[in-house]
C-alpha cells in the first residue's frame, strides 16, 4: 500500500455536498421545531416566576449561549473522530456519515442518565457550588466555559485530536485552585477534591492505553479468525467495501456517535444546570417531577436517617450548616459532624411537612441544604466505616438517593438543547480532525478492519465509562485505537503526526488550569 503524503491529505477527502433540497427543508424544519421546543419551555419557566431584573436574565443569556457553543465545538471537534472510520473505507459518503453522526450523538444525549453531567459538577469547590447565583459563581461559569471553548479551538484549528473532557477537567481544577489562592488570609476556602479528581484523570488517561492495546489484539484476532482477505485491505479508488464489512463500519460508527453523545454531551448539561439553578433557583432548584404523592415517602426516609444519625451524637453543634459545610470542605468526621447532619435532614424533614410538596418550599434554600447533605453522605459512606451497622448504612444510603433524585435531574428541554448543538457541531466542523485520523496517524491507508477494530474498542470504552458516571475522551479512544492498529499491522506511524497529538494531549491539562484560573481571577474582579 502507498505511503499517504501528509502535505495534500486534504485533497483526499471529499467535501461536504449539499443535500438535496428535501433534505435540506426536512432538516431546518427539524431545527426549528427543536429550537422552537427549548425556547418555549425556558419561557414558560421564566414566566411563572416573580419579575426578574434585567441584569440575571443578560448573564443567563449569555451563559447559556456559551455552554452550548461548547458543546457545537465539542460536536465538530470529538464526533470527528467517529466518521472518520466510515469516510476514509468509503462506507459512507461524507454528507451521509457527517448527518447520520449527528442524528446519532442527538439520540445518545436524549436517552443519557445525568450521572456524567453530576460527575463532573461535583469535582467543583462546594462554597463555589453553594453560591452559584452570586457573582463568584457566574465568575466560575464562564471561566470553565470560555477557558474550555479557547483552548478547544484552538486545537482543532490546527487540526489536533485534543480532548474536550481533558479541557473541562482542566478548568474545573484551574478554578478550584484560584479559588483556594484568592481567599482571605485566615479563611478556609475549598480548592480542588484530588480523591475525585485523581478518579477522573486515572479513567482519562488510562484510556488512550486501553484504545491502542485493545484495538491491536482486536484487530490481529480479527486476522486470525476472519478468512475474509478483503477485510484486511485498503479501499480501492472510491468503491465502496462488501456489504457485510460496509454495514460492520457503519455499525461501529453509529455505536461510537451514540456513545459519545451520550458521554460528553452530559458535561454541557451539568454546567448548564449550574446556570439555571443560579438564575431560576425557584423553577430549577429541585426536581419538578416530585410530586405531593411523594411526599410521604421522602419524609419517612428523613426520619429513619434522623434516628440513624442520633444515635451517634454527643451533642448538637450551634451552626449545624457551618459544621457540615466544614465537613465536606475538610473530610475531618466528628460527633459534631453527624449532629450538624441530622439537624439538616430534621429541617429539610420538618419544611417537607409544612408545605406538603418539594414545590412548597424556598427552592434555592432547601436545595442548598439538600445538596450539602448529600456530599456529607458520600464522604460518611467512605469515612464512616466501623461506626454504622449494615442496616444504618442501607438507611442512610436511601437517604442520599432521595437527595440526589430532588437535586440531580435534567429537564428534557435541556438534553435537547444539548443535543442539537452537539449534532450540529458535528456537521459543520469535522473536517480538519477526519483528516488527521484518517490519513496522518499512520503511513498508509486505514484498511476496513483497522477501522472496525479502532471504533468497536472505542464504543465499548465510552460505553462503560458512561454506566459508571466517569467521563471518558472519545478522541483519546479512537485515535489512540487507529495508532493500535497501524502498528499492529506493521504499517507504520507517522511520527510527527503523534509526536504533535501527544503534545496537545500532555499540554490540554496544565493550559486549560491556566487558562481557566486566570479567567476566574478576572471575572471575580469583574463581577
Amino acid at each position: 500500500m502507498a505511503h499517504i503524503d501528509a502535505t495534500h491529505a486534504t485533497t483526499a477527502v471529499p467535501s461536504l455536498a449539499p443535500a438535496g433540497r428535501l433534505g435540506t427543508w426536512v432538516f431546518l424544519t427539524l431545527l426549528a421545531v427543536g429550537l422552537g421546543y427549548v425556547a418555549l419551555n425556558l419561557a414558560n419557566d421564566v414566566r411563572g416566576l416573580d419579575a426578574l431584573s434585567a441584569l440575571p436574565l443578560v448573564l443567563l443569556g449569555a451563559a447559556l449561549l456559551i455552554a452550548l457553543g461548547f458543546e457545537f465545538v465539542n460536536g465538530f471537534h470529538d464526533t470527528a473522530n467517529a466518521v472518520a472510520t466510515v469516510i476514509y473505507t468509503h462506507s459512507l459518503p461524507p454528507a451521509a456519515a457527517v448527518v447520520w453522526s449527528g442524528l446519532c450523538n442527538f439520540s445518545g444525549v436524549l436517552f443519557s442518565t445525568g450521572a456524567v453531567a453530576y460527575g463532573i459538577v461535583s469535582l467543583l469547590p462546594v462554597e463555589l457550588i453553594l453560591q452559584v447565583g452570586a457573582g463568584v459563581g457566574f465568575a466560575m461559569v464562564f471561566a470553565l466555559l470560555i477557558a474550555a471553548v479557547l483552548w478547544n479551538l484552538g486545537t482543532w484549528y490546527l487540526g489536533l485530536p485534543s480532548s474536550s473532557s481533558h479541557t473541562l477537567i482542566g478548568s474545573i481544577i484551574g478554578v478550584g485552585l484560584m479559588n483556594q489562592l484568592m481567599a482571605a488570609p485566615g479563611a478556609s476556602a475549598s480548592g480542588v477534591d484530588w480523591g475525585q479528581a485523581s478518579k477522573v484523570i486515572q479513567t482519562l488517561l488510562i484510556s488512550p492505553v486501553v484504545g491502542f492495546a485493545c484495538s491491536a489484539l482486536l484487530l490481529l484476532a480479527m486476522r486470525g479468525l476472519i478468512k475474509d482477505k478483503a477485510l484486511f485491505k485498503a479501499p480501492a479508488g472510491r468503491r465502496p467495501p462488501p456489504a457485510w464489512i460496509r454495514g460492520l463500519l457503519v455499525l461501529t460508527c453509529s455505536g461510537v456517535s451514540f456513545a459519545h453523545g451520550s458521554n460528553d454531551g452530559q458535561k454541557g448539561m451539568g454546567l448548564i444546570m449550574l446556570i439555571l439553578i443560579g438564575t431560576m433557583p425557584a423553577a430549577y432548584g429541585l426536581n419538578r417531577a416530585i410530586t405531593a404523592a411523594d411526599t410521604p415517602a421522602y419524609i419517612a426516609t428523613f426520619d429513619r436517617a434522623g434516628d440513624v444519625l442520633g444515635r451517634h451524637v454527643d451533642r448538637m453543634p450551634a451552626d449545624p450548616r457551618a459544621v457540615v459545610e466544614d465537613y465536606v470542605r475538610t473530610g475531618t468526621l466528628t460527633s459534631a459532624t453527624l449532629g450538624g447532619l441530622r439537624e439538616l435532614t430534621a429541617s429539610i424533614a420538618d419544611q417537607l411537612r409544612f408545605s406538603g410538596a418539594l414545590s412548597g418550599v424556598v427552592q434555592g434554600s432547601m436545595r442548598n441544604d439538600m445538596y450539602l447533605s448529600a456530599e456529607a453522605l458520600r464522604r460518611l459512606q467512605k469515612q464512616g466505616g466501623a461506626m454504622l451497622s449494615d442496616d444504618e448504612r442501607q438507611v442512610l444510603k436511601e437517604l442520599l438517593g432521595r437527595y440526589d433524585h430532588a437535586t440531580r435531574f435534567i429537564p428534557i428541554w435541556v438534553k435537547v438543547g444539548v443535543a442539537i448543538a452537539l449534532g450540529l457541531g458535528t456537521m459543520v466542523g469535522w473536517k480538519r480532525i477526519v483528516v488527521t485520523v484518517g490519513e496522518k496517524i499512520g503511513k498508509e491507508h486505514l484498511t476496513y478492519g483497522q477501522g472496525a477494530s479502532a471504533e468497536l474498542v472505542a464504543m465499548a470504552t465510552i460505553g462503560a465509562a458512561d454506566a459508571f458516571g466517569l467521563p471518558v475522551s472519545t478522541t483519546h479512544v479512537l485515535s489512540s485505537g487507529v495508532a493500535g492498529t497501524m502498528a499492529a499491522n506493521g504499517s507504520g506511524l507517522q511520527w510527527s503526526t503523534v509526536r504533535n497529538m501527544a503534545m496537545a494531549w500532555v499540554l490540554t491539562l496544565p493550559a486549560s488550569i491556566a487558562l481557566a484560573g486566570g479567567l476566574f481571577w478576572l471575572f471575580r474582579h469583574l463581577f
